[in-house]
């Protein structure tokens, strides 16, 4: 099942996440996510075939990951398949 960990605390865990194999991101169901780990940010950035990513800080023990996970809330058609979903990153780590 995979599983997304930051300073030893699970953030994210499921049975139904999606692999985007064209850049080999996990992307979790954002009901898979511990919602008390996120917190939004600010951060914005465009991709070409996904369109309009927002981003989140993951907030462990009063430490912060800046940035660290990132969600498509309106996704091109290209990338249909990962609306409602999440993907991190900058230390996170995701495992099978």
């Amino acid at each position: 099942m995979p599983t997304a960990k930051w300073k030893d605390t699970i953030i994210a865990q499921a049975t139904d996440a999606e692999v985007v194999k064209v850049e080999g991101n996990t992307y979790f169901p954002m009901t898979s996510v511990h919602q008390e780990y996120l917190r939004e940010s600010e951060k914005h950035t465009v991709c070409g075939w996904k369109g309009t990513a927002s981003y989140y800080d993951i907030v462990v023990n009063g430490q912060a990951n800046t940035d660290a996970a990132w969600t498509y809330p309106t996704p091109k058609d290209a990338a249909k398949e990962i609306v409602g979903f999440i993907a991190f990153w900058r230390g996170v780590e995701v495992s099978p």
